[in-house]
């Protein structure tokens, strides 16, 4: 044998091709070595990963499944901050147990959640069907009013469902007893825990080589808070599911998703307006038309039955957005409490709200259209979504868990997010005591809006950096080699190509008249990739 030979063989054999595995250390961010913040945290579990570890050879503990413990944990924790809401006490007649608010529980406590009030308000302790059962209660106006179920149609099924079981888990005399609406908000919470965890993997799915990112999903402050103050985490899980199918080039599946999304609470249909503006730019609209037929399709299915059986019913969340005035976390609200105004009737505020968010939408636009390269699908997807909160009259607080996939994905800067998630979540201290009233000790409403207006400026800020990146998509951490946008799907890595009748000044601005020269950033991607055909 020759000496070549023995020293091949006493080479150790690699379980796999390091030259091709693109799971290795140079290839996956690990941001116990990237970042400071994470890499200080790593001195508890013995620091960060060595520079010769084989990354994503784990067969059983990956990163998604690591993470996806942690938003177990995190969800139990939310759990607990609502434990103290359904607790009973002798509070009916004879000492009958029944739910202890008493003293204003919900709010000293601060383990309000919707889910409960509502299993009553709704009718649903009376095992009422949503939209069919209607009831009658005082207006804004003091005149009575009949009332629905206010919620979309996916949404107050899920209402219902959960009201089935939970009933049914109260007859089973076998099982374990307790309150009626204990049962039914710990059927709603399991539901919307499997929602979440189902956002996180969604999340990881879509991050690529960033996978780590999604672990301010699994992890975030607003989990504890608002995973089970009302039900949007159904929202978020078709929503970032949408967004994942849409990454892996199933178009009409992301639009089913979306769909549902969107019959479920009507954010998710935001993200069809950044999948419009960059399927323009790079003149791919027949992948888009797939996801908005699906898109429409879905929510006319979901919808129609309920649509024709009981069209009151139907259109109550409708009415019920129109007719309301400014919610407390908006900032009309603020600058009301500040100055004392604006105070618009509900019908100017629907108009101005409008107005603000169309001139909000046609910027992003703008700039998704002229800037030097193309925008993440990500990047857009939270400037529309942030700018929808900040101009709308209502941002009820768990309307934030819309905001923490999508910023993620769009905003590789972990401390930042972490910094805007934790403000987020205080605001949830005020907001509580603001309610409490002068009478019991609570706050003045000044407390609780300065609060929200910090809020505000977080998000703001965010906004700020994506467009800072988008200005500069060389600085972005997100793009990395050859990779583009990992949420892109056939968006990914596609040349600039508007249709013709698109105007100039709508144009990337190196592909302007006068301006055709090719831009750094055009001129680095373009020999990248004659170097990746040449490698092939």
């Amino acid at each position: 044998m020759t000496v070549e030979g023995e020293r091949k063989n006493r080479e150790p054999v690699s379980p796999g091709p390091l030259a091709e595995d693109r799971r290795s250390v140079d290839w996956r961010d690990t941001p116990g070595r990237t970042d400071p913040m994470v890499s200080r945290l790593t001195t508890v579990i013995g620091g960060p990963v060595g520079r010769h570890a084989m990354i994503g050879r784990t067969r059983f503990f990956t990163p998604v499944r690591a993470m996806l413990l942690l938003a177990v944990v995190f969800l139990a924790f939310g759990w607990f901050t609502k434990a103290a809401c359904i607790q009973q006490a002798p509070m009916g007649p004879d000492g009958a147990p029944g739910l202890d608010w008493s003293n204003n529980r919900q709010y000293v406590a601060m383990c309000y959640s919707d889910i409960v009030p509502l299993y009553g308000a709704e009718r649903l302790s009376e095992g009422a069907f949503p939209y069919k059962t209607s009831w009658e209660e005082p207006g804004p106006d003091g005149q009575m009013q009949t009332r629905y179920m206010e919620y979309p149609v996916v949404a107050g099924m899920y209402q219902y469902a959960s009201m089935r079981i939970a009933k049914a888990w109260d007859a089973t005399p076998w099982l374990p007893g307790g309150l009626q609406v204990a049962i039914y908000f710990n059927v709603v919470a399991w539901g919307l825990a499997l929602a979440w965890l189902a956002t996180v993997w969604a999340t990881a799915m879509s991050a690529g080589r960033r996978v780590w990112d999604a672990a301010l999903v699994a992890a975030s402050p607003l989990v504890i808070v608002h995973a089970f103050t009302n039900f949007d985490a159904l929202t978020t899980a078709f929503a970032a599911g949408g967004l994942l199918a849409w990454a892996r080039r199933r178009p009409v599946l992301a639009g089913v998703l979306l769909g549902l999304g969107a019959a479920t609470k009507l954010y998710p249909l935001l993200l069809l307006g950044p999948l419009f503006v960059l399927c323009l730019r790079t003149g791919k609209l027949r992948p888009f038309a797939k996801t908005a037929g699906a898109t429409a399709a879905t929510w006319l299915v979901v919808n129609l039955p309920i649509m024709l059986l009981y069209p009151a019913g139907w259109a109550e969340f409708f009415r019920l957005n129109s007719d309301r005035g400014a919610d407390p976390d908006s900032i009309y609200n603020v600058l009301r409490s500040f100055v004392g105004w604006p105070n618009w009737a509900p019908s100017t505020l629907n108009l101005v709200s409008l107005v603000l968010f169309a001139a909000a939408c046609a910027g992003i636009g703008l700039v998704a259209l002229t800037a030097p390269r193309r925008p993440r699908l990500a990047q857009l997807c939270f400037l529309v979504v942030a700018a929808f909160l900040l101009t709308n009259k209502v941002w009820s607080p768990q309307y934030s868990l819309w905001l923490v996939p999508l910023a993620v994905l769009a905003i590789p800067h972990r401390r930042a997010l972490l910094a805007w998630m934790t403000v987020d979540a205080l605001v949830w201290v005020p907001r509580m005591y603001y309610y409490l009233g002068p009478a019991e000790k609570g706050l003045p409403e000044q407390w609780f809006t300065a609060t929200v207006f910090l809020r505000d400026v977080a998000v703001v800020a965010l906004c700020a950096a994506v467009l800072w990146q988008i200005r500069r998509p060389v600085k972005d951490p997100v793009r990395y080699g050859f990779i583009d946008d990992p949420v892109g799907g056939v968006l990914d890595q596609a040349p600039d190509h508007p249709p013709s009748w698109l105007p100039d000044r709508l144009r990337p601005s190196h592909q302007r008249v006068g301006k055709r020269k090719s831009s750094k950033w055009t001129t680095v991607t373009g020999r990248l990739r004659v170097l990746g055909s040449e490698g092939k």
